[in-house]
């Protein structure tokens, strides 16, 4: 079993900054790939970004890129997600995600261990 449980969330103005962390705990932790979705108030639940076990890799979704940075301690377990200049369209509760296996994956379906959610919101 891994357990994830995220912080950092809270509300911000448009163009601020915020730092989400997920803290993991459990056997061979260190071997799973994490990622980051998020889910609007009546959307699905989106990919937003990953980094691989080792941490050397990343990915992300588009509508992130050059903003949001993923990274990882190994040390403490932990995955933190940096986000600048943020739109009011990136309000949502964002969540952290573990995974073994192929990577990167960007399909809710194929993870297994998710946290409970920190909400994040992006007043104009």
């Amino acid at each position: 079993q891994v357990q994830l449980v995220e912080s950092g969330g809270g509300l911000v103005q448009a163009g601020g900054s915020l730092r989400l962390s997920c803290a993991a705990s459990g056997r061979t932790v260190n071997t799973y790939a994490m990622s980051w979705f998020r889910q609007a108030p009546g959307k699905e639940r989106e990919f937003v970004a990953s980094i691989n076990w080792r941490g050397d890799m990343t990915y992300y979704a588009d509508s992130v890129k050059g903003r949001f940075t993923i990274s990882a301690d190994n040390p403490k377990n932990t995955v933190y997600l940096q986000m600048n200049s943020l739109k009011p369209e990136d309000t949502a509760v964002y969540y952290c995600a573990a995974k073994s296996g192929s990577w990167p994956t960007t399909t809710t379906r194929h993870y297994v261990y998710w946290g409970q959610g920190t909400q994040v919101t992006v007043s104009s």
